[in-house]
């Protein structure tokens, strides 16, 4: 399964709240327990908080980080 793919299903599921097992064959995100495990995985190897530290570094480096909130 195509990182891309995994992770638009991991958000849908995130986002909609559904259960991992009903995410929509439809979508080809593969199945929920692919796009769970792809998650699993990339928690432990530290994927989100790198995507984060990168994300504040490019806003902060086009000045829009308001540090206040």
């Amino acid at each position: 399964m195509p990182d891309r793919a995994a992770l638009t299903g991991i958000i849908f599921v995130l986002k909609t709240g559904i259960q991992w097992e009903d995410l929509p064959a439809e979508m080809g995100c593969g199945s929920g327990m692919t796009c769970w495990r792809r998650l699993r995985d990339w928690q432990a190897a530290g994927v989100w908080a790198r995507l984060h530290h990168a994300l504040l570094e490019r806003l902060h480096g086009a000045d829009q980080l308001d540090w206040s909130r």
